[in-house]
């Protein structure tokens, strides 16, 4: 009844919102665009900014409008009651998940047929960060540990196919299931000393340990290569090679098989063999969910004290956490240095953790379908838009204050299958 009252608009309030965003425009948008170098001088554009801080002010005013009208102040009660922790489903509930999935493999199989180079190149990179982002999610998603220095793991996976080669001798094949394992072990290793920390000093003590492992690649200059970096051999399957003249004596696969040569041969193997660990992994982060250790690191994410206070080992909870996320990593290196055919210390900066960091928090915490999403979008999306590439990172500041705002557990939300209560049992 009241409800339908209409509320009288605060025009004050939609004034005093203009001049502030008005305000927070100039202090954005004047540095970058109200300001031109022009050799060791520089011109002032600022009719550029006036517009640009005009609209924000329009846009603003409007939006203000609109949020106290009806319509407006239903989709902020929307906001407000759509994400209040994990979604109960009903006990029957059936996923649509299961017509979906089988979709997407048709898709995944028939997609090379009519893919060209570039694309074929835009959706491998999609895929490993797909990896990267399951793999941060049990760290930070299921497990609740804020983890800024995830990208370590991925150049250890990726620097241990390429000096594996070097030093070595391995392949493709048998870097994959040893740069996974190193990976893991060094999660476990970074694991023991922040046991007992937690938040920022958490946060603080992983960036330390990513930027070590960055500057060591940097500066071992006799065994990394340095700035200079480590190429990479390209894939082999069953010793056959896909490159149009073999190397060390081997045979190119298209003369095994008597076929033309195929420059995307590669990128096509690559593809093949990175989807399937994808779901591999998709897999096996579904049963973890469902088994006690994933009940465990949920139950350490909500409330450590408690999770102890119930006789569950925090430790191996901890450990197993970053040994898997880490694990995850590794593998998604050894697909990154052979996609690229190249590795150096400059893939593997700060902004690949807080990339990684971005999908992981943008797609839900916790939330695997929605990890998947936001992989896709915030790497597949820059590379279709290159013309915004210099406000990427702005772009992705915006994204994140807008999530954290409207959405804070993610596009997608974690869901549970309720539990109907058996005949005679009180609820």
């Amino acid at each position: 009844m009241f409800s339908a009252i209409a509320k009288p608009m605060n025009l004050k309030k939609c004034l005093i919102d203009t001049i502030v965003a008005g305000l927070l425009a100039l202090i954005v948008f004047g540095p970058i665009v109200g300001i031109v170098l022009d050799g060791y001088g520089f011109n002032l554009q600022p009719q550029r900014t006036a517009i640009l801080v005009g609209v924000v002010m329009a846009g603003r005013f409007l939006l203000s409008v609109f949020l106290q009208s009806s319509q407006g102040r239903r989709m902020l009660d929307g906001f407000d009651g759509a994400d209040g922790g994990v979604h109960v489903l009903a006990p029957d509930y059936k996923s649509r998940l299961r017509w979906i999935i089988p979709l997407l493999i048709v898709i995944a199989l028939v997609f090379p047929v009519f893919a060209n180079k570039y694309m074929l190149t835009v959706v491998i990179l999609g895929l490993i960060y797909v990896l990267l982002g399951l793999g941060l999610n049990i760290v930070v998603g299921l497990a609740g540990l804020l983890d800024l220095g995830y990208v370590a793991f991925y150049a250890i996976g990726a620097y241990g196919l390429a000096l594996g080669y070097q030093y070595l001798g391995l392949g493709f094949w048998s870097a994959l299931p040893l740069a996974a394992i190193a990976a893991a072990l060094a999660g476990c290793i970074l694991g023991f000393p922040v046991l007992r920390m937690h938040g920022d000093y958490l946060a603080i003590v992983t960036l330390g340990f990513g930027e070590i492992i960055r500057l060591v690649l940097n500066n071992w200059l006799s065994f990394t290569g340095g700035p200079n970096g480590v190429p990479v051999p390209s894939p082999t399957i069953f010793g056959l090679e896909f490159g149009r003249r073999a190397k060390d004596g081997g045979v190119p696969i298209h003369e095994y098989f008597g076929f033309a040569y195929n420059p995307d041969l590669k990128f096509l193997f690559i593809y093949a063999v990175l989807f399937i660990v994808v779901m591999l992994v998709l897999y096996i982060k579904h049963r973890l969910t469902r088994m006690p250790i994933g009940r465990a690191w949920e139950a350490l994410r909500e409330d450590e004290i408690a999770c102890r206070a119930m006789g569950l080992n925090h430790v191996l909870v901890k450990l197993s956490a970053f040994t898997l996320g880490a694990s995850t990593a590794g593998l998604a290196g050894v697909f990154f240095a052979s996609y690229q055919g190249f590795v150096n210390p400059t893939s593997f900066t700060f902004f690949e953790s807080a990339l990684i960091l971005a999908i992981v928090v943008l797609g839900g915490m916790g939330s695997t379908v929605g990890v998947v999403i936001a992989a896709f979008v915030l790497t597949v999306t820059p590379e279709l838009l290159r013309s915004f590439a210099e406000y990427r990172v702005l772009l992705f500041g915006i994204l994140m204050v807008l999530m954290m705002i409207w959405r804070p557990r993610g596009l997608i939300r974690i869901s549970r299958t309720g539990v109907a209560p058996r005949k005679g049992v009180a609820p």
